[in-house]
């Protein structure tokens, strides 16, 4: 069923582009769009051309919502849920060992800053660079 709404998905797709390279440029700045000979008259191929566009957008619309229908269809949790069900018996994840209460933020300071370097002594004036 997926296959097949994908393959409608994708001639849709290509025949709105076609549909839309098809119609007048309203501006001309390219200055291609304005002969006077054409396949199609410009009163036709205005009415023809804006109603294509219009019920190729729809369809795009809906056969986008369709596959994203059918994608979520396998789907257990919701990513406002925190996405796929914990194991059984966790109901979150693990803190680790003393650092239950503490946000990840401070759990990642901790971890980076180093263990027993002393704070190096502040500058006292201007420094002025040595030659070797």
């Amino acid at each position: 069923m997926q296959t097949v709404l994908i393959v409608i998905h994708i001639l849709v797709v290509l025949a709105l582009i076609g549909v839309v390279l098809l119609q007048k440029s309203e501006g001309g700045a390219l200055g291609m769009g304005g002969g006077g000979g054409g396949f199609m008259t410009s009163r036709g191929s205005g009415n023809v051309l804006t109603k294509a566009t219009a019920i190729l957008a729809a369809t795009f619309f809906a056969t986008s919502l369709l596959l994203s229908v059918i994608a979520g269809l396998g789907r257990q949790g919701s990513i406002f849920q925190g996405g796929a069900a914990a194991p059984a018996g966790q109901t979150g994840p693990a803190p680790a060992s003393g650092d239950s209460g503490k946000s990840i933020l401070d759990q990642l300071k901790q971890q980076s800053a180093p263990e027993s370097t002393p704070p190096a002594p502040a500058p006292t004036g201007p420094q002025v660079p040595q030659s070797k």
